[in-house]
């Protein structure tokens, strides 16, 4: 047996209970526990070192046929991260870690499962790390509930961070030299009621926070799929939050505007594109504020203008398109307002849309997420356990 398994005994001590800086041991469980594991201790080491190092303690509990230890040690590392997310409920890095650990342990639990469905991709020395005498296939779904709620307290603290950022960046902060002196006369300082205090950001300041997430989320070993999850989330945010204020907002409803909200649409295009994000997926959250960018700054006047708007604007309800001509305002008295007549036109022609009948869109929605099934070409005898966590009572055999 020794020839191919390498393997973590854990020695169980009764009675009392060992702790280390950064990971605790919980007596009369037969558990590797994590505590308060910091992220920053495993720099530099293999992404998602403590989700390896929890299955192969799990694996020993396979290899001994004990079955009370394997149970113990999944309940508590359950628990343990539970109770780590709860006191770090608004930490970014935290979370994120917890979550891309909990990715990798349900990976490995299905890899090395034995069910010859997940280990179509495994070398020979990774099938002979399968567990051999346990069916944990109902841990497997509870790691899976536990990843979908890790993931939904991950987007509420990334947007919680984003949201304030959003309507001062994308509307009212001019990112487009000279573009001021072309803007609606009299509405050059308001600012709106529903914008999150009265600080000034501009695009750049989401960009730099998107940039934090991604790091953190790529340092961390989180999936690609996962990530690009976050960011669709993240994205349809800005465009819900952003539209919404536009529709509200007589003050930015102008061409001026359009041409600014193009061009902060394309500078985060540009971002996704940067960092391989750019699928179809995620680009589609922003269509419906594209289009509301465009439509500001598309003539207004004749039927042929009409049948061009109804024709492009397909991502818009047509009370919001309606709703955007009735608050334009012309840059100068040169411009025209948008005439009733040219706002009844739209309303014929796109009286057959079954559109939905709210005007503002919920910038609370979540979409379901999902977690494919990502096997790693690690084998466990190349995984190695750092000084600095300090669990020298773990031991290879």
């Amino acid at each position: 047996m020794r020839s191919y398994r390498k393997m973590l005994e854990l020695w169980v001590l009764q009675a009392r209970i060992l702790t280390a800086p950064s990971i605790g041991y919980k007596s009369n469980s037969c558990c590797l526990l994590p505590v308060d594991l910091k992220p920053q201790a495993l720099a530099g080491t293999v992404p998602c070192l403590p989700a390896y190092i929890l299955y192969m303690c799990i694996r020993h509990a396979d290899y001994v046929n004990d079955d009370l230890k394997v149970h113990s040690l999944l309940t508590s590392t359950i628990n343990g991260i539970k109770k780590v997310l709860k006191k770090h409920s608004d930490d970014f890095e935290m979370t994120s870690f917890w979550l891309s650990n909990t990715c990798r342990l349900l990976h490995c639990l299905k890899q090395y499962s034995g069910d010859e469905g997940f280990m179509t991709q495994n070398t020979a020395k990774q099938n002979e790390h399968c567990l051999k005498n346990f069916d944990l296939t109902e841990y497997r779904q509870v790691l899976s509930d536990l990843s979908i709620q890790i993931y939904q307290q991950l987007i509420k603290i990334s947007e919680g961070l984003l949201q304030p950022m959003i309507v001062s960046a994308m509307l009212e902060n001019e990112s487009i030299q000279g573009l001021s002196g072309v803007k609606p006369t009299g509405y050059r300082k308001r600012t709106s009621s529903l914008a999150d205090g009265d600080k000034s950001y501009c695009l750049e300041a989401i960009i730099r926070q998107m940039n934090s997430f991604h790091t953190v989320m790529c340092d961390q070993g989180l999936d690609p799929e996962i990530t690009l999850q976050v960011f669709k989330q993240l994205f349809y945010m800005i465009n819900a939050v952003t539209l919404n204020n536009l529709l509200l907002r007589k003050d930015v409803c102008s061409w001026s505007t359009g041409m600014q909200l193009r061009y902060n649409i394309s500078q985060l295009e540009e971002w996704l594109r940067g960092r391989n994000l750019h699928q179809r997926e995620v680009a589609e959250t922003m269509e419906p504020l594209i289009q509301a960018a465009q439509l500001l700054q598309l003539k207004k006047k004749s039927p042929e203008d009409a049948e061009a708007i109804c024709s492009l604007c397909t991502a818009l309800s047509t009370q919001q398109i309606v709703k955007i001509l009735n608050l334009y305002t012309p840059l100068n008295e040169f411009e025209e307002r948008v005439t009733v007549a040219f706002i009844r036109t739209i309303q014929a022609q796109l009286q057959e849309r079954n559109d939905p009948q709210h005007l503002l869109l919920d910038f609370k929605h979540m979409f379901p997420v999902l977690f494919p099934f990502n096997p790693s070409s690690l084998t466990m005898d190349s995984i190695h356990i750092p000084a600095c966590l300090n669990l020298e009572f773990l031991n290879e055999v």
